[in-house]
Parts: C-alpha cells; sequence; structure tokens
C-alpha cells in the first residue's frame, strides 16, 4: 500500500515514525533504563500499537516548576525547615518520643526532597473501612463554619457522591468557603450537571488536567492520586479511600473493601493544606491566597510525630519512593507492606530482598481479586524472587485490597496514597503521611497481622506449580510494566 502524492509505502513511513520515536525516548527521555527499554521493545515489535501507547502513554512531564512554591513562599518555607533541621542535628531533646531520634536520617531526607516539615502535635486516628470513616467525614463536613478543600482522584456519581455534593451546596450556601479539585480522569466519567447544585451555591469546583474533549481524555499519565479533605484547619482526612459506594464494600465486583485512611488533627494540616493550595492554583489558574485564614494557631492535639511527604513527576526527587527504601532499609525487626498494586523498581525489589535476607521479617500483601488483570499479572512476576529471598507474601481474599501502607518496625510507618508500583514512584501526583509513633504503627501492624487471616498465602510450593499459560501472562506483562 502506498500513500498517494508520495509513492512511499505506509509501511516504511510508521516505520521511519517509530524510528524517531526510539530515537526520543532513548536520547530525551530520561526515563530509567527498564521503561526505556520497554518502550524500545514496544515501538520495534509492535510498531502501530507501540506509536499508539506512545502517544497516550509515553509523553513526559516537563519540570517546569508548576507545582512548587514561587520565590517568597520558598524562602518562607526554606527559613522554617533550616531551623527545624538545625535541632534535629543537635540533639534529641526536640522530640517528644527518644526514638524519633533514631529515624532523624530519613526525617532529614523529606525536609531536603520535599519540603516536609516534621510535626510532633498530632492526634491520629486509623480507619480501615468506608462506613466508618464517612460516617465520622460527613459529621466534620456538616459542623464546617469556615471552610472546607477537598482533593480527590475519584468522585462517583452514586448516593454517597451525591450526599458529598449535597453537604458541600449546603454549606456553600451558608457561607462557608468550598474548593473541590478532582481528577480530569479519575471522574471523567462524572456529568457536568453533577456540580451544577454546587456551583449555584457560591461553592467551586475544578478538575485537574481535565480532558480535551468531554468523556475522552489523552492524559492517562500525570494524574492527581491525592485524596485530602481539610475542615476549618482543625481536622483533616488523608489515605487511600475514594469517594463513591464501592469503598463502602457496595460493589457487587469486589464486596468488602478493605483500605487505610488517616484522620489528623494538629500541626500537620497545615502541610496538607499547603498541598492543597498549590494543586488549587496549578488546576484553577490561580494566585495563592494572601491571607493566613487557612494556618490557623492551634492548640496541641496529640503527641504523635508525622511528616505530609508529596511526590510527583514534577519533583526532583521520588520523596515517597525514598521514604519507603528508607523504611525497608532501617528495619532489624520487620517490614509489613500492603498494596493493590506491586510493581516495584529495582531499587525496592533489592530492598525487600535484602531485608529478608538480613533476617528481617519481611511480609507483602496483595489483592486475591485484581481490579485491573495485567497489573496483577505483572505483580505475580516478582513474587518468586520475594519469595525465594524469604519474604512471606499473601493474597487478601475477603474482599478488595486498596490499602497503602508499609509499618516498619512496630515505630514508624506511612500511610497515604502511593501504591508500591512504578507509576505512583514516577507518574502520579501522590501524597503519604510518614508517622513515627509507636501506638499508631503498632495498630497498623497489629491489624496486618489479623487480615493475614482473611489472606492465603502464596508459598514456593503452590508458586512453583502456576499454570503455564499464568506464566506467560506474568513474563509478558512484567516487560511492559514500566509503561502502564
Amino acid at each position: 500500500m502506498e500513500v498517494s502524492g508520495i509513492g512511499w509505502p505506509l509501511v516504511d513511513i510508521v516505520f521511519i515514525i517509530n524510528i524517531f520515536l526510539v530515537l526520543v525516548v532513548v536520547i530525551f527521555e530520561r526515563r530509567n533504563p527498564m521503561t526505556t527499554l520497554s518502550w524500545i521493545l514496544l515501538l520495534v515489535f509492535m510498531p502501530l500499537l507501540g506509536f499508539l501507547l506512545y502517544v497516550f502513554l509515553g509523553q513526559n512531564l516537563r519540570r517546569k516548576n508548576l507545582f512548587c512554591l514561587k520565590e517568597e513562599e520558598e524562602e518562607e518555607v526554606l527559613s522554617l525547615l533550616a531551623l527545624q533541621d538545625t535541632r534535629l542535628h543537635e540533639n534529641s531533646l526536640c522530640f517528644n518520643d527518644s526514638r524519633v531520634w533514631e529515624y532523624r536520617d530519613l526525617i532529614h531526607m523529606q525536609m531536603v526532597s520535599s519540603y516536609s516539615l516534621l510535626t510532633q502535635d498530632n492526634k491520629l486516628e486509623v480507619f480501615h473501612e468506608g462506613r466508618e470513616l464517612f460516617d465520622q467525614m460527613l459529621v466534620s463536613l456538616k459542623n464546617a463554619r469556615d471552610y472546607i478543600h477537598m482533593e480527590y482522584f475519584i468522585i462517583r456519581n452514586d448516593s454517597l457522591g451525591r450526599s458529598i455534593i449535597d453537604i458541600l451546596s449546603e454549606k456553600a450556601q451558608q457561607g462557608v468557603e468550598v474548593k473541590l479539585l478532582y481528577d480530569g480522569m479519575g471522574c471523567i466519567r462524572l456529568p457536568v450537571r453533577f456540580f451544577k447544585k454546587l456551583h449555584e451555591a457560591g461553592g467551586e469546583s475544578v478538575a485537574f488536567l481535565p480532558p480535551f474533549l468531554p468523556y475522552i481524555n489523552l492524559r492517562i499519565n500525570f494524574r492527581n492520586h491525592r485524596k485530602i479533605c481539610i475542615v476549618d484547619g482543625e481536622e483533616t482526612y488523608i489515605g487511600g479511600f475514594n469517594i463513591g459506594n464501592e469503598y463502602l464494600g457496595l460493589s457487587p465486583r469486589f464486596g468488602y473493601w478493605r483500605d487505610i485512611h488517616l484522620k489528623i488533627r494538629g500541626s500537620a494540616i497545615d502541610s496538607l493544606e499547603m498541598r492543597f493550595l498549590l494543586d488549587w492554583r496549578f488546576a484553577a489558574r490561580d494566585s495563592l491566597p494572601e491571607t493566613d485564614c487557612y494556618f490557623p494557631d492551634r492548640y496541641s492535639e496529640g503527641t504523635s510525630a508525622v511528616q505530609i511527604v508529596s511526590s510527583g513527576p514534577d519533583m526532583n526527587y521520588p520523596a515517597i519512593k525514598n521514604g519507603y527504601l528508607k523504611l525497608i532499609s532501617k528495619a532489624s525487626r520487620n517490614v509489613y507492606i500492603e498494596t493493590p498494586y506491586f510493581i516495584p523498581d529495582e531499587s525496592i525489589l533489592e530492598a525487600l530482598k535484602i531485608a529478608a535476607l538480613s533476617g528481617v521479617d519481611v511480609r507483602l500483601m496483595i489483592p486475591y481479586k485484581p481490579d485491573h488483570p495485567y497489573v496483577y499479572w505483572a505483580s505475580l512476576s516478582y513474587i518468586g524472587e520475594l519469595l525465594d529471598a524469604g519474604v512471606r507474601c499473601y493474597r487478601y481474599k475477603r474482599g478488595f485490597l486498596h490499602s497503602k501502607m508499609i509499618c516498619s518496625d512496630g515505630f514508624a510507618s506511612s500511610v497515604g496514597t502511593a501504591n508500591l508500583d512504578i507509576r505512583s514512584f514516577e507518574l502520579n501526583f501522590e501524597v503519604n503521611a510518614f508517622i513515627y509513633d509507636q501506638g499508631i504503627s503498632s495498630q497498623l501492624e497489629e491489624q496486618f497481622l489479623l487480615a493475614i487471616n482473611d489472606c492465603i498465602e502464596i508459598t514456593p510450593e503452590t508458586y512453583a506449580d502456576r499454570p503455564i499459560l499464568l506464566r506467560i501472562k506474568e513474563g509478558i506483562f512484567r516487560l511492559l510494566s514500566p509503561i502502564f
């Protein structure tokens, strides 16, 4: 087949385009080697499919500091960080709990790589079930006096989503400032009229990287995966739950939904508020407010030490991934991990194997029933290496496992939105709470051990008995996993 007026066969044109894309990937896109190799193989051996996937998935977001602080804002934050960092290295008396001193290297790393202040006056509450979480969140929203700021990857047009919109509209009608930020891909199926009531009441909503055309979004990468709810600067919610009936365990497909979410009262709220305002500024093309009304003076609520850590493709360092690495490498007793998607890069995979080979009790929990089969097949491909190193692996069978949690030695832990996969590390905008507190981390550890009762353990014997077709799927999608 030839193209009219040119005389070149169409296959030659496709070949030339693919050669050009290969050069772009190799020379200009500074990805990790596995990602680069995956794209090259796909472009060379499956030219048409590779081209289409590159258009949808491959484009890299240039670091233009769109989500970062302006110079004057940065100076103020850096001065606070410098003061805190000086105290951090002078002595251990600045810590409420002396064990926090043992994690000063992790704390310092998050300070310099992601502007993460350490706060020690926090009171935390942990939720594993959606009903309990949303019962409290709805009460918090109804009691709002001054402002409500919410940021979510997914909001469903169902009874839970509509009930929250109804409350937000009612509060906006009462004069409460309401800002709702939602992801353009995660909420792509929401009808425009979904927000009409909120807008008519005086509330605001804006999409993060919205689709060019209704229901069609070519920007599959660079999604805002964060889940934040802040009420009056007094309490905030952060974790893995989106907004929808499925997160209440009402999905016929998944049934019970296991996740982890935090309610925080204390100074850690200020870091989450700044994160929300920066994301809002980008999505709404707005400026940060001059007033300090979003950062009220507050009394100490508790004694838990917390750092709010953000990461995304716009940042210089993968802060959350690096935090995971430090939690794994510093562990001397145990590391417990829950994640729905396990596609580690080489650094995470090696860290887990080294920890297990060093005698640390390393355990990993993934879903039994996947929501994305190709991701699940890729995840299974890594399990064999972990089993060989002594890692114990489980598949959660009661319902769907959506938790994003890592707990180290019953003292340091992380809960938030980032999965243990390359997409969370490199392509999504994420936010996690790194917690240095024995009470909270022990609670997470205890819940993990209880959840094992609802799991099937993957043993070396059962793993070796996998069907040949499953092994083929694992091999294919492991090779493509850096892309997806």
